[in-house]
C-alpha cells in the first residue's frame, strides 16, 4: 500500500495543506500524518501479536469509524506495515456487525468518541482513546509487503450476511499507478466524494486522492443542499459519485468549477447524461464498471453516448472475455459470464475455500462484447428471470425504466408463476406525482419489447437505499411480499 510512504512525504513537503475535510473540520497532511503515526504505535501496543483470523504475520484492525474526521488516519494506521484493516459499516444493523466481528476475530476494533477515535483489543480488554495530534512524536508509517493482506471490505449482503474480501497490498499499488494518470489525478485535484467510506468507491477516491496530495472532501451523510453549498465554496474539481447522488445534485444553477465526474454503482440513462451535461458543463463524465472481488473492469471514456448496457472498454491492464457455461470463448454479440484477467483481482473470501481467484475471474455477471471492445452488461447470471421462455434480465429492464422521464428510480426482480415459470415485477419511485399507468405503459412501449414490461407494477414516493446510494433490494422484495402500505399498486 503506497498510502503509508506518500503521507510521510506530503507531511515533510506541505504540512500545513489540507488532506481530508468533512464538513467544516479540516485534517492537514501534517496531523493526518502525525495521527496515523500515533494509531499506529497504538495498535502495535494494544495487540503485540496479531491472533485473528489472518493469522499472527498480520495484526487486524477492525474500523466501525464511519465518515469521520479520522478516518483517514486510522486508515493509513491499520494498512501500514504488517497491519491490515477491516471496513465494517456502522450503519448495518448491530446484530449483523456483531456477527462479522465475531467472524473476523479482530486484534482491534475502532470507534468513534465524539472528535477521537476509541481503540479496543477485544482479547484483553484494553482500551485507548486517541486525538487529532500535530506533533510527529511516533515512529514514520512502515511500508508493507506487496503480497501481504492489507485490506478486508465485504459484499454488499442484500439477502445475507455480507461476505469478507480480502486484498493484499500489490493490486491496489498496480491500480493506483494505473488509475492516477488514467484519470487525471494530481495535487490541484480537488475531489468530493460524499459516499460512506467503509464502501469500495468513496474509499478509492479518498486514497488516490490524498496519495496524489490533494484535498479529499467527505460527508457524514449525503445531503443534496449541502452537497451543493460545498461544491461550490470549496472549488471542487472532481466528484465520485453513485447516479442516485448526481441526479440529487443536478440542480440550480451550473456549476463551472468542476472538471470530472466519475460514477459507479449502476447505471447512467440518457437522462442522466443530459442532466450531468446542463448542470456540470465543463465535466469530462466517466461511468466504470466494477466489482469489490475484481476491482477495475471497463470505464467510458467522456463523450461516449449514453447506453442502457454499454459499460466501456477494459480499464489498463485488464482483459476482458464472455464465456459460455463450458468456459470457452464467446464471439462478440453473444451473451455469456463475464471474465477477467486482471492484476486488480482480490485474493479471495476470507476463510473460503478456494482461498484465491483463479487467473481468469468472475462474479457471474452476464454481458456481450462488441467487436471493437466495448462491454454491454446484462446483469447477474442468478438474477436472470426466466419468463414465458423468453430470458429477461432485470437490471437491462430498471435502465429503461429510470431513463423515462416519469420515473426517478426503480427496482426490478421475478416471482414463481404457476404458467410463465416466473414473472416480472417493479417497484418504481416516480420523479413527480401524477404518474398513471396509462403514461407509464406508453413510454415503455417506446424503449421495451412488450415481454420485458413488468407484468406487476408498484409506486414508491421513496425507495429504500443503502449507504453506499442502492437501492435495498431486500427491502423493497419484503414490501410487496407484505402488500406493505409503503407501496401503491399501480396495476
Amino acid at each position: 500500500m503506497p498510502l503509508s510512504g506518500a503521507l510521510e512525504r506530503h507531511a515533510a513537503r506541505i504540512p500545513a495543506s489540507p488532506a481530508f475535510k468533512i464538513e467544516g473540520r479540516v485534517l492537514s497532511y501534517g496531523s493526518l500524518t502525525a495521527t496515523a503515526r500515533q494509531a499506529h504505535a497504538a495498535f502495535a501496543a494494544l495487540a503485540p501479536a496479531g491472533e485473528s483470523l489472518i493469522g499472527p504475520e498480520s495484526r487486524l484492525i477492525a474500523l466501525l469509524t464511519g465518515n469521520h474526521a479520522l478516518f483517514p488516519a486510522a486508515f493509513a494506521a491499520a494498512t501500514a506495515g504488517s497491519t491490515c484493516a477491516a471496513l465494517i459499516d456502522p450503519h448495518l444493523p448491530e446484530a449483523t456487525r456483531k456477527r462479522l466481528l465475531e467472524r473476523l476475530d479482530p486484534d482491534v476494533v475502532v470507534t468513534v468518541e465524539g472528535p477521537d477515535l476509541f481503540l479496543t483489543a477485544p482479547k484483553s480488554g484494553e482500551t485507548l482513546r486517541l486525538a487529532e495530534s500535530a506533533v510527529p512524536d511516533a515512529p514514520p508509517l512502515p511500508q508493507g509487503d506487496g503480497d501481504g493482506p492489507f485490506l478486508i471490505v465485504f459484499t454488499s449482503g442484500t439477502t445475507a450476511d455480507p461476505k469478507p474480501i480480502i486484498r493484499d497490498r500489490r493490486s491496489w499499488r498496480v491500480s493506483l499507478t494505473s488509475g492516477g494518470p488514467f484519470f487525471g489525478i494530481d495535487a490541484a485535484t480537488a475531489t468530493y466524494a460524499p459516499g460512506p467510506l467503509a464502501h469500495g468507491l468513496a474509499l478509492y477516491a479518498m486514497t488516490e486522492t490524498l496519495l496524489a496530495g490533494a484535498t479529499f472532501h467527505s460527508a457524514r451523510h449525503f445531503d443534496a443542499v449541502e452537497a451543493r453549498t460545498a461544491i461550490r465554496a470549496e472549488g471542487i474539481r472532481r466528484l465520485v459519485l453513485v447516479p442516485t447522488m448526481l441526479r440529487r445534485l443536478c440542480e440550480g444553477a451550473p456549476v463551472t468549477t468542476v472538471s470530472a465526474v466519475t460514477v459507479a454503482g449502476a447505471k447512467l440513462t440518457a437522462a442522466d447524461h443530459a442532466l450531468c451535461a446542463a448542470h456540470f458543463p465543463t465535466a469530462a463524465l466517466r461511468e466504470y464498471y466494477g466489482a469489490s472481488e475484481l476491482g477495475f473492469i471497463t470505464v467510458t471514456a467522456p463523450g461516449d453516448p449514453a447506453s442502457a448496457t454499454a459499460v466501456g472498454r477494459a480499464f489498463p491492464g485488464v482483459r476482458l472475455s464472455v464465456r459460455d457455461d463450458a468456459g470457452e470463448v464467446l464471439p462478440a454479440g453473444e451473451t455469456g459470464a463475464i471474465f477477467v484477467e486482471s492484476p486488480l483481482v482480490a485474493t479471495g473470501y476470507l476463510g473460503a475455500e478456494p482461498a484465491r481467484f483463479g487467473a481468469l475471474a468472475t462474479v457471474g455477471d452476464l454481458g456481450f462484447l462488441e467487436a471493437d471492445g466495448t462491454l454491454h452488461l446484462l446483469g447477474r447470471s442468478g438474477g436472470m428471470v426466466l419468463s414465458g421462455g423468453n430470458n429477461i434480465y432485470p437490471s437491462e429492464v430498471e435502465a429503461a425504466l429510470t431513463g423515462l422521464a416519469g420515473v426517478r428510480a426503480a427496482h426490478v426482480f421475478g416471482r414463481d408463476h404457476a404458467d410463465l415459470g416466473s414473472e416480472l415485477l417493479a417497484v418504481v419511485e416516480p420523479a413527480e406525482p401524477g404518474l398513471t399507468a396509462a403514461a407509464l405503459r406508453a413510454a415503455m412501449d417506446a424503449v421495451l419489447p412488450r415481454y420485458k414490461q413488468p407484468r406487476r407494477l408498484w409506486l414508491c414516493r421513496a425507495l429504500p437505499v443503502t449507504p453506499s446510494g442502492k437501492v435495498e433490494a431486500k427491502t423493497v422484495r419484503q414490501w410487496v411480499a407484505e402488500d406493505s402500505n409503503a407501496l401503491e399498486r399501480l396495476y
